[in-house]
């Protein structure tokens, strides 16, 4: 297990994308990673875009970022709500300033938007945000996945095999 030790944030709210979240949630446990979801409210049931649940262990406010080594932030709508949380952005700003890593797919660049972490790099997402992630300084590609340093970015859900392996690789690159 490659992950084994490791501590990952899942953020979660409602419409999240279904695949998005669990595939990542269920990689990342395979590898030995403790993945904890945590939303606006703890042991609050959120639904995803397609009708899947997902019940968060914490509250934004509940974890404190120096306990994991790493985030995920999952794409569908949710993004757009997630960056409306100062509780999010400063999680996201934390790991960036400690450059943990932030894994982010599809519409989750939002939230990295709104983190103001963006300016100099290159990243991918779903096209549709492409002009957003422009906008906010990075470089965008049209790639499956793309690393710099240590943000790994993905654009939809068929790419994940692909954002899985370089996330996992990046994790187990990154040592407490």
């Amino acid at each position: 297990m490659r992950l084994q030790n490791q501590k990952v944030i899942a953020l979660v709210d409602h419409d999240f994308e279904d695949l998005e979240l669990w595939y990542p949630v269920h990689r990342l446990r395979e590898e030995g990673a403790q993945v904890d979801l945590v939303g606006q409210e703890a042991n609050k049931k959120y639904i995803g875009k397609y009708g899947v649940p997902a019940e968060s262990d914490y509250a934004y406010s509940d974890v404190n970022p120096e306990d994991y080594d790493a985030i995920l932030v999952p794409g569908g709508w949710a993004p757009d709500k997630l960056r409306r949380f100062p509780e999010v952005i400063s999680l996201v700003q934390h790991m960036n300033d400690h450059k943990k890593p932030i894994g982010q797919i599809c519409h989750a660049g939002w939230v990295l938007i709104s983190a103001n972490i963006l300016q100099g790099k290159t990243v991918t997402s779903t096209p549709g945000i492409k002009d957003d992630m422009t906008n906010a300084g990075a470089t965008w590609v049209d790639k499956p996945v793309v690393s710099d340093g240590h943000l790994v970015s993905s654009r939809r859900p068929p790419d994940l095999p692909d954002y899985l392996r370089e996330l996992i690789n990046v994790m187990e690159e990154y040592k407490r």
